[in-house]
């Protein structure tokens, strides 16, 4: 190689490191521009709704009079929603992703539903309030419910859990399994023993990351006709009488946090905006508790971990 080659060769690596370097500061410039202006507008909420945060507002009924308004019946109908789309997605979605990625045959057939569950990842969740609406609320009955719209929701984000759970199962080593098959384990004995145990904190960050998107939704709960104004709480669960467990609670009428926030702001007193911005600052806290638990589990389910 002469020496006009190697002169060559050396411009064109400078001009690469060149452009990856200002590529690099470019994606940093706008991530700090958007966290900035995110932040700020987060500040300026909390700002505004801070003076309302106060005890009576998680324990008071929505209200004609913004200053005596809660959202009592919004967080405990957030709260139950929330665990009905837990309860529904996270069993269902994980055991579809051990199905689809440690038995499923690698076929056409496989290749078709593994398309189609990426894909409904991004579909608008309007369309999911339309598909509960007819299947849920219509040919099921269940009516507009807690049980509806948590099992809406549970539709809503079952394909990240799905993704999420085939993902963190294909990033395991194939030499745990075939070590574990040469000591004699069945394949269930080796996802439930050894593959399950190490892949969970991943498995467990697209479950957090699926409910913490979820919790904010207000298209398809709007859909399938939740209450804007509800003055009252569904019955307990729990009961003191035989057989003290209620499912009533599953048929109640509801309201969740985001549909509270959209009454408050669509009325033309300036004072529920102030309303508002609280609601608003008291969902975010929840989405980031949610986050919060998500990092902690993660490392600590992480931390025993050497391969």
């Amino acid at each position: 190689m002469n020496q006009a080659n190697l002169t060559k060769i050396r411009t064109n690596l400078h001009r690469r490191q060149l452009i990856n370097s200002l590529f690099a500061l470019l994606g940093m410039m706008i991530i700090a521009i958007a966290l900035i202006i995110l932040l700020g507008l987060t500040i300026k909420m909390a700002i505004q709704g801070y003076p309302r945060i106060t005890p009576e507002f998680f324990t008071s009924f929505p209200s004609r009079r913004a200053s005596s308004a809660g959202i009592l019946s919004a967080w405990v109908g957030t709260s139950l929603v929330m665990l009905v789309t837990a309860l529904a997605a996270i069993p269902l979605g994980v055991a579809s992703g051990i199905y689809l990625e440690e038995y499923a045959k690698k076929n056409w057939i496989a290749d078709l539903i593994e398309i189609n569950v990426t894909n409904l990842a991004g579909v608008p969740s309007i369309i999911y309030g339309l598909l509960a609406l007819g299947l849920f609320v219509y040919q099921l009955r269940l009516g507009e419910s807690i049980l509806a719209a948590g099992l809406t929701l549970a539709l809503l984000i079952l394909p990240v859990v799905i993704v999420t759970t085939r993902e963190s199962l294909r990033a395991i080593p194939n030499n745990l399994r075939e070590a574990a098959y040469a000591l004699g384990a069945s394949k269930w004995q080796t996802i439930w023993d050894h593959i399950l145990p190490y892949s969970f904190g991943s498995i467990l960050t697209g479950i957090i990351i699926g409910l913490s998107r979820a919790i904010g939704e207000t298209a398809p709960i709007i859909t399938i006709g939740a209450l804007t104004f509800i003055a009252f709480l569904p019955k307990p669960p729990l009961s003191g009488e035989f057989p003290f467990i209620s499912f009533e609670w599953l048929q109640a009428p509801f309201t969740v946090m985001p549909i509270q926030m959209f009454n408050w702001v669509s009325r033309p007193q300036a004072a529920f905006e102030i309303n508002a911005a609280a609601a608003g600052t008291v969902l975010i806290c929840m989405t980031l508790g949610i986050n919060a638990i998500a990092i902690y589990l993660r490392y600590q389910l992480r931390k025993g971990i050497k391969w």
